[in-house]
């Protein structure tokens, strides 16, 4: 898996990427735990799952199905007050942070592959291209030797490109509020008719 720092990351650049009012930072904290909560699937293993299993590590945690569902759960019961527009924004962001974990995961070079489509197919799935080190399940096992390796690792293809992009999308934001021509939106001035 990836680290839950480059999870978060990922979750926290989605939710600035957004400039609706409702992207406040409690719900941009929230995204950022759900973009790491599948991975509570690790307490499995005390309990004889075994990783390749539905409940098992990568499982139906990491899939679209279970995105959805925590999505749809947590604007149902925090967020139903709120207008419409609010609520598919929310369930968006939180369905993205969700599902990014798998799409991470599928980009490490070991472990299992992601249940994308658990629990309607077990089949576990990599990208051709999987150039994130993996990071340990453990946080003891994490702060080794080996953390500062798997820390570049993600820098390299998880924080610089998510950086990259964020950068490109807040650009082409900037250019659609730019878009109309200033003087065919400016109101009159005194003693200036609308006409001229």
């Amino acid at each position: 898996m990836a680290s839950a720092f480059s999870h978060a990351f990922v979750a926290l650049a989605l939710g600035k990427t957004s400039r609706h009012p409702s992207m406040t930072w409690k719900v941009l904290f929230l995204g950022m735990a759900c973009s790491i909560v599948p991975d509570l699937d690790v307490v499995g293993f005390s309990f004889g799952i075994r990783y390749g299993d539905l409940w098992g590590h990568r499982g139906l945690t990491h899939s679209i199905f279970f995105a959805c569902l925590l999505s749809a759960v947590l604007v149902r019961l925090w967020y139903w007050r709120v207008t419409t527009s609010a609520k598919v924004t929310l369930s968006v962001y939180f369905f993205c942070c969700t599902a990014s974990h798998g799409v991470l995961d599928a980009m490490t070079d070991g472990g299992l592959g992601v249940a994308f489509f658990s629990p309607f197919d077990t089949s576990r799935y990599f990208f051709t291209y999987r150039p994130v080190a993996v990071s340990p399940i453990g946080i003891g096992d994490f702060f080794t030797g080996e953390a500062f390796r798997i820390l570049a690792s993600e820098a390299t293809w998880i924080w610089l490109p998510t950086i990259v992009i964020f950068l490109i999308l807040r650009g082409f934001q900037q250019m659609w509020l730019w878009r109309p021509s200033h003087n065919s939106h400016r109101p009159p001035r005194p003693g200036e008719s609308a006409k001229d």
